[in-house]
């Protein structure tokens, strides 16, 4: 019997997308607390550091500091907060002050209504470097925070020592086009309205299902750690401003397009999963950064820092230390 187009796509749909979804939601309505319970527990921050909010740049900013020496600007991706640095902290603070805020809109710090621009969460962080750093600070930045930060290096170059990029693309660069190997999420996360009517209620269950998706080590983002992102998503706005920063991509790739024959002068590390961006990355690095060194990490996909902890942890600080 010959099947129709529609009927096939939709079948397709279902199976890749809420098959998964249905399937962490049994494994978690199993093993964790319903996301309200989690509400009033607090993070557990990295040994010896402390939590503070900051007004910059016209917003409530949330960020964790510990540590002590050369200031480091560690900027988390999605679906994460600030926590999915925590191990990082630990293992770095000894050599270094590190600072995690999270993002504009994003666990405890303000959700605006617009703002979710690259060339804005760089002028956040900007303003973050002057707060606790006082002119410069080393920036290291992953997923849409490696956006940022890239953002960051081109229109203040003076405010970045050195700078780490982790399994990010470059504004532009991105494949969104499922048909031809891209990733499906783009054009759902830049949809008005559609992704938040159908990810309520179930933030948990989809945020786990993406990071399990995007990861080679499917347990290296621990459960605790996917709960603790997907309250603070779940809260009013926050899916909203998740998805704003995906929606905001197209007036960040106009951005990147005008960098044309610009250069990056300062150190650049650019990290990539094998099974994530892989050599990507610094391909699209290499004619603008004079001074780029480059590593994959052979076991792992997106979320280096969480599945190659020490691999990342020795690359960060070797480059890192003068």
């Amino acid at each position: 019997m010959k099947i129709k187009r529609r009927e096939f796509l939709i079948e397709a749909s279902r199976a890749a997308i809420i098959g998964p979804v249905l399937t962490a939601t049994a494994v978690s309505t199993a093993v964790a607390p319903s996301l309200a319970s989690e509400e009033a527990v607090d993070a557990p921050l990295p040994k010896g550091g402390t939590s503070r909010f900051a007004q910059i740049n016209g917003i409530g900013l949330h960020y964790v500091s510990a540590g002590s020496g050369p200031v480091v600007i560690l900027l988390h991706g999605w679906p994460q907060t600030w926590f999915a640095w925590r191990e990082t902290m630990e293992r770095l603070s000894p050599r270094f002050t590190v600072i995690a805020p999270d993002l504009r809109g994003v666990g405890l710090s303000e959700k605006t209504p617009t703002g979710y621009d690259k060339r804005t969460i760089a002028a956040d962080i900007c303003a973050l470097i002057t707060h606790v750093a006082g002119s410069r600070a080393h920036v290291v930045g992953h997923d849409m925070g490696g956006k940022a930060a890239y953002m960051l290096a081109h229109l203040h170059p003076e405010r970045i020592e050195k700078l780490v990029l982790v399994d990010c693309l470059i504004p532009g660069t991105e494949n969104m086009d499922a048909l031809r190997g891209g990733a499906w999420h783009y054009g759902f996360h830049m949809a008005p309205d559609i992704p938040e009517m159908l990810t309520k209620g179930r933030e948990r269950e989809y945020i786990a299902t993406q990071i399990r998706a995007w990861s080679y080590r499917k347990d290296a983002v621990a459960e605790a750690s996917i709960w603790e992102f997907a309250r603070h998503y779940a809260s009013p706005g926050g899916m909203t401003a998740g998805f704003n920063y995906y929606r905001a991509l197209r007036d960040d790739a106009e951005l990147a397009a005008s960098f044309e024959g610009r250069r990056l002068d300062m150190p650049v590390l650019a990290i990539g999963g094998r099974q994530g961006v892989g050599t990507k990355l610094a391909d699209a690095l290499r004619k603008q950064a004079g001074n780029l060194t480059s590593v994959i990490a052979e076991d792992s996909g997106h979320f280096v820092a969480e599945e190659a902890p020490d691999f990342f942890c020795d690359q960060v600080e070797r480059f890192l230390v003068p």
